[in-house]
């Protein structure tokens, strides 16, 4: 029996504000092959995830959708439209445990003025494995420095863009070496993120992320286990980080609003310490959270 999926259009006037949605049929064709989210990846998205109806950090992930929008000089999405769509689709997927909805902005068909918006909802799939076993994961040259997103805006290092090549390049390539998930690296050395998700190191009683500073997406996961690790006896802290700060500490996740947080077991094929009780303790309380 397959997913169900659900979607919603979210309308917009002349100038871009958005009015409301409506719900759409999700097998039928919806966005035109003109579309810049087709034609050329000109767009913004973010996925939120849902546990049993409620969408979860929902406000932050709003708040970097409209970021990312900023970014691309799109129209500003009206906060209460795309919340209220997302809580509609999260309403049709209450029954499931654990699922997402997916929010997308185009700057619209090419040559005309109206932006394109949706938003599409779906049941998540099993990362029991992920959770506990863990994943293997290598480091991968982004080929830019740490400072792109100060010296080269237009490259739009943080932005969360619907062109999503490279992301899925290195997922491919995290495959072809034999790997679960890949991590970058700056080109002067200093890690950054995952295709899709930040990365958490504890080193003693700390929990330590990357700055967003470095043009990486703001983790809205990282943000609350930061928020929650004093439960656990843990202080969170933004710093830089090396490859040899993740070789020597305790334990390292790879977090995100999907797969919640993995732990990883190896990096470039050398075994990593997992702290399976702390993981534990992430994950569970990354399903509970409702916002």
């Amino acid at each position: 029996m397959s997913a169900p999926e659900h979607l919603v259009l979210v309308e917009h006037d002349v100038e871009g504000h958005a009015t409301g949605w409506v719900a759409a049929d999700p097998d039928l064709p919806q966005v035109r092959v003109t579309d810049v989210a087709a034609t050329r990846g000109d767009g913004v998205f973010e996925t939120i995830s849902i546990g049993s109806g409620h969408p979860q950090a929902l406000a932050a992930h709003l708040e970097r959708f409209a970021r990312s929008a900023r970014m691309l000089d799109l129209p500003e999405p009206d906060p209460t439209v795309w919340a209220d769509a997302v809580r509609a689709l999260a309403d049709l997927l209450a029954d499931h445990e654990e699922a997402w909805v997916k929010t997308v902005l185009t700057r619209g068909v090419e040559g005309q003025p109206l932006p394109t918006g949706w938003a599409y909802g779906t049941v998540s799939g099993d990362f029991r494995r992920e959770r506990t076993d863990g994943i293997d994961v290598v480091l991968l040259d982004r080929g830019l420095r740490s400072d792109a997103a100060t010296t080269s805006p237009w490259l739009l290092a943080g932005a969360k863009t619907l062109s999503y090549a490279v992301n899925r390049a290195a997922a491919r390539e995290a495959a072809r070496r034999g790997a679960d998930d890949a991590l970058f690296v700056s080109s002067d050395g200093l890690l950054l993120e995952g295709p899709t998700s930040t990365l958490v190191v504890r080193r003693g009683t700390e929990l330590l992320t990357p700055p967003a500073a470095l043009g990486i997406l703001p983790g809205t996961t990282q943000v609350d286990l930061f928020a929650a690790a004093p439960d656990w006896g843990l202080q969170g802290r933004v710093t830089t980080l090396t490859p040899s700060d993740l070789t020597a500490a305790d334990a390292a996740w790879l977090v995100s609003s999907v797969r919640h947080a993995a732990p990883v077991r190896s990096v470039d094929g050398v075994e990593s310490a997992i702290d399976a009780e702390l993981s534990a303790a992430m994950n569970g309380f990354l399903r509970r959270r409702l916002r």
